[in-house]
Parts: C-alpha cells; structure tokens; sequence
C-alpha cells in the first residue's frame, strides 16, 4: 500500500533503547533504567483515590474540548501559587499529554512550509511532529557557553515562522534565566516569530526557580503536562495557555482530533495539583540522586558534564571516547546492564559524541547504576578512566 512522505520520520531512539533494556529484562537480566525520562514514582495518592472514587459513580463520558472547567480554574490558580502571574482560565486548554498540545499548537500557528527554530540538543518529538505536518525544522546549534539554549543572535537570517524553547530542557537539564528569556522573546516580537515555550520539566528545579514565559508576555504559547513533577507520564495529560484571541481556534482543533483530553486523567490531574507535601518528597529524591550523579559520573569517567538547573537528566559529552554513542550506549546495556540514551536523538550533528543519563528512578537503583558504569569503564579504558 502507498505512504506518505510526512510519515517518513526518524525513530525515538530513547523508545528502542527501552524496548532492548525490556527483552533483556525478560531473559533474566536486572537492568538499571538511565534511559527514560519518567519518574519512579507513581500518580500522587490522593490523584489515584479521586479517580478510584469518582469511577464508582461517574461514567465518566466526553468532556468539553478544551477540559473540565474546575481543571482549567485550578490550573490557572497555579500560575498565581508559582509565579504570581494572573492567568484567565478560559486561556487554558487539557491537552491528551504535551504531545496533544505540540499537535494543536503547531497546527494554530503554523501553515505546511513554515520554518520553526529548534535549539540542538533538544526533544526529539519536535522535528518528528513538524516533520509530520509538512513544516521545516530548523536546527539551532546552541554553544556549551550558553548552555545549550538560543540566544537572539542564533536566530539571524534565520527567517523563522516559530521558535520553540524548553527549560529546563530535554536532555541538558538547563534553564533561561528572566533576562535570557525575555531577549529572545522581545526578538522573536519584532520579526512576527510565533513563540512556544515548553514547560513541562517546571516544579523540578534544584537552586532556582524557573521563569515561565507568561511572566513575561501573554502574546506565546506556554506548554506544560502532568507527566513529569506530577508522576503521571502514562495518563497522557497536559495543558497549554495561549493568547485570548487564539482560545477559538485552539477549540475547533481539539474538537475535531481530540474530540476532548481523557476524562479519567483530568479528575486525577485535579487531585494531583493539591499534592505538594507527596511531589515536593518526589523532588527530593531527584535532588539526592543529582548530587550521586555530578559526583559519581566523573569518577566513572563521564567528566565532561554540566550539573543541570531542572529537570532529571545529564548530559555529557563523550566525544573523546567514542564517536559512535548508538553502539556505546549498546555496549554498556549488554555488559554494565545499564540502559543510556544516545545523543543522536537530540543533536543530529553532534549527538554521536554525546550520551544523556536519567535519573528520575529511585536513589538505590542510581547508586547501583554508577557502580555498574564505573566497573564498565574501569574495565574498558583502564582504572580511573
């Protein structure tokens, strides 16, 4: 049967590596999971009790598209418990995980052709959905001295339809201060450059709060899920704010590819934001096992990384060990029992020197891990690599 060219996208090179970690697992093997960007920890309890209770008397049917109302309100009341920035809640739309909000947002913004910045290293899902859409992807290699994000003179003569940004980011973990935040979007302003700023690694920070666009301007599109602080990757809920004047257009889209977000995950989602006392523990686990990681890589000899600002991810530089991280990466499952992600997914250019470690599992299995790492690369480089 024919297909499409805008079907013809790269694989999720983090997803394959999981399923290789999966069948290990299934022939006997105990593996350490660095390679996925999901918490250990499930959905908060109470989230998990709300839903088992309303289940009972609720059908739980379609939604309006764009959310349970009391969802969107409390969302909305978290803008003005974090950041203190007034968000009307008619402005918030529940997407089906962030993935659903990437899907209307580009679809809003953006005609097939259009040009949209990308920082590289950065989520891979980006390129593959604009790709999919028939837009253009445009690579931004951002520098180790800016931390892996753009600055306004890494857009020039770019001539861009849309920027997207993400901090903390996928896989480096760092973020864009206020000042960092508000150049590039005063430069995306000024050429009519649509803005998109993805949030979702917010609540995991470590030394500082991170900036959300909407402190800034309301003239973007601020994209966040319940995946990542609030442990609830697999119920495929998330949400996004956007400009008054694009609320109607953003409904008609998710009415017709949506229909509305799961109505199971948005009575959890709303427990799950008066949860704090049960995801602030969370985040002290991440904080201990970043602490493990930073002092623990190194002595492996992973020595070329930058502690992140947010998120539960290092990124490091392997550049001079290898410049094939697809069969390192390979090499360390099969013989440490550790699953890493490769570079490539994030970085096409120079992802082949690079490797991202997650440590969102819990604290022994990261102790575990680095143990395994180090015994790995004391044995293959020689003692102290």
């Amino acid at each position: 049967m024919r297909n499409s060219k805008r079907s013809e996208v790269d694989p999720f090179i983090v997803m394959d590596v999981l399923e290789a970690a999966r069948a290990a697992e299934a022939s006997g093997r105990h593996i350490i999971h660095m390679e996925i960007g999901q918490p250990g920890t499930p959905a908060p309890v109470a989230a998990r009790e709300a839903l088992a209770n309303r289940m009972m008397s609720d059908s739980l049917g379609y939604t309006v598209a764009l959310g349970l109302p009391e969802l969107r309100a409390r969302i909305a009341r978290l803008y003005k418990e974090w950041y203190g920035v007034d968000v009307a809640p008619d402005r918030i739309v529940v997407t089906s995980g962030s993935s659903g909000a990437f899907l209307l947002a580009f679809n809003a913004l953006f005609d097939s052709g259009a040009r949209i910045g990308i920082g590289e290293p950065g989520y891979p899902s980006y390129r593959q959905i604009l790709t999919a859409l028939g837009m253009e992807t445009v690579g931004i290699q951002t520098s180790e001295a800016a931390r892996y994000q753009p600055v306004p003179a890494d857009l020039n003569g770019l001539d861009l339809d849309g920027l997207m940004v993400a901090s903390p980011a996928n896989p480096s973990g760092t973020m864009l201060g206020r000042d960092e935040l508000t150049a590039l979007i005063e430069a995306c302003q000024k050429t009519d450059t649509a803005f998109i700023s993805d949030e979702i690694y917010h609540g995991i920070e470590y030394e500082a709060k991170a900036v959300t666009a909407l402190e800034i301007s309301d003239d973007v599109y601020v994209i966040n899920s319940f995946s990542k602080y609030f442990s609830m990757t697999g119920w495929r809920v998330g949400w996004m704010v956007v400009p008054q004047d694009h609320v109607r257009r953003i409904e008609r889209l998710a009415q017709n590819m949506f229909i509305c977000p799961p109505h199971a995950s948005q009575i959890a989602a709303l427990a799950a934001l008066d949860c704090d006392r049960e995801l602030q523990d969370n985040l002290a686990v991440y904080s201990e096992n970043r602490k493990l990681m930073i002092e623990g890589l190194p002595k492996a000899g992973f020595d070329r990384i930058a502690p992140p600002d947010g998120a539960f991810y290092i990124y490091a530089d392997i550049s001079h060990l290898t410049d094939d991280s697809l069969g390192f990466a390979r090499e360390i499952l099969d013989q440490a029992g550790v699953a890493v992600t490769p570079g490539l997914d994030f970085d096409k250019q120079r992802g082949k020197g690079t490797l991202r470690f997650s440590y969102a599992s819990d604290t022994n299995n990261i102790r575990e891990g680095l143990g395994r790492l180090k015994r790995f690369m004391d044995k293959k480089f020689g003692q102290g690599a």
